[in-house]
């Protein structure tokens, strides 16, 4: 059986207060879904804004003085978001994993879509590993590492892709949500903008505000 998951890549986070957050394994990934708990929730949106905590260019306007205000100010300000992570593809019955590479991020997860309607050849980065996805007529191929010659690889059809990406499209629209309402509870004078830039990072629909 084969599995796809949308997965944020996941750093420690030393001496974090600004919000409650769970306890996490070094260097893994978390699959985003509407199964989080809150405190899995406000891991991952510590580490979207994380990644987008950096000095704007340009003419945005400074960073607030607060903390809160200051870790925000990226994932608010910024016009590209990043988020680093990507899909995570697993085939349950051989254990082979083919995971986001350091170039991709979980912001283009819609590449697929279009790997998967014009084929073609999908890279994903080139360090450590260089996961690449191919398509050949019907079939689609994963290979964990390009650079290995006896790589290990997934092989599934093009349809039973394009059902896995509706799942993970699925995934991201109720972790959206989840997260939607982790934000109002957590979050209330930040609500609105957290939302929105939290939808355009998965590119996704902002949810609706409840009355």
């Amino acid at each position: 059986m084969i599995v796809l998951h949308p997965v944020l890549e996941i750093y420690p986070a030393d001496d974090f207060d600004l919000w409650p957050i769970a306890e996490i394994e070094q260097f893994g990934f978390l699959p985003l879904s509407g199964e989080l708990s809150p405190a899995e929730v406000g891991t991952a949106v510590m580490r979207i804004a994380g990644c987008n905590d950096i000095d704007p260019d340009g003419d945005r306007p400074p960073r607030p003085p607060d903390a809160l205000g200051s870790f925000l100010h990226g994932l608010l300000t910024f016009d590209d978001l990043f988020a680093a992570g990507g899909l995570r593809v697993t085939d349950e019955s051989t254990g082979v994993v083919f995971l986001p590479g350091c170039c991709d991020g979980l912001e283009d997860w819609r590449d697929w879509h279009t790997f998967v309607d014009e084929g073609g050849l999908l890279g994903f980065g080139h360090d450590p590993v260089s996961p690449v996805t191919e398509r050949f007529g019907h079939a689609v191929r994963l290979t964990v590492n390009a650079e290995q010659n006896d790589s290990p690889v997934i092989e599934l059809s093009v349809t039973e892709l394009r059902r896995l990406l509706a799942g993970a499209e699925r995934d991201l629209a109720e972790f959206l949500a989840l997260a939607a309402d982790w934000a109002r509870r957590y979050l209330p004078d930040h609500y609105g903008p957290v939302t929105a830039a939290l939808a355009r990072v998965l590119d996704l629909p902002t949810p609706a505000t409840p009355s």
